[in-house]
């Protein structure tokens, strides 16, 4: 159980704080909610307490330091398949709100990115990785995005 101050991930969305956890009769039957503020938007979201992919904590220094690990890893094989199907597998990758899965995709659209002009779509996809990474990153680690974002076009300086 999260508590009301809290920072937690809602996968997809980003980060955002707990406001505060709240009951609603829905049809007769109560149920809880945590109230949720996303912090790059200022939405506010309702998520089920008992959903089990509702929300998750912020990622500790061990996934970290995997998330750099696997961006500073240059030795992967091209995805060669449609922009369709690489979108749609991206996206299914972006919602799962693993940031392994996130970097990856980041990953893939900034090596793409090196070797031909990426289309408005794959640049939409790779500012999202990289604001999902950036925030996270930078929450759970106490530094700054301004570092953090320095951290990972390193990894890809040409």
């Amino acid at each position: 159980m999260f508590e009301p101050g809290e920072y937690v991930v809602c996968p997809g969305d980003g980060v955002g704080q707990l406001l505060n956890i709240e009951e609603r009769d829905l049809g007769g039957q109560l149920k809880s909610f945590y109230s949720v503020k996303i912090i790059e938007n200022g939405m506010k979201m309702m998520i089920p307490t008992d959903s089990k992919d509702g929300i998750r904590p912020l990622v500790s220094k061990e996934e970290v330091g995997e998330v750099f690990d696997l961006l500073s890893d240059h030795d992967v094989e091209p995805d060669t398949s449609t922009w369709n199907r690489r979108y749609r597998e991206y996206v299914d990758k972006i919602k799962t709100g693993s940031l392994l899965e996130i970097a990856d995709v980041l990953r893939s659209l900034l090596l793409l990115k090196h070797t031909k002009t990426l289309s408005f779509s794959e640049k939409k996809i790779l500012d999202q990785c990289k604001a999902l990474l950036v925030e996270e990153i930078a929450l759970s680690q106490g530094r700054s995005t301004n570092q953090v974002d320095s951290t990972i076009e390193s990894y890809f300086a040409s």
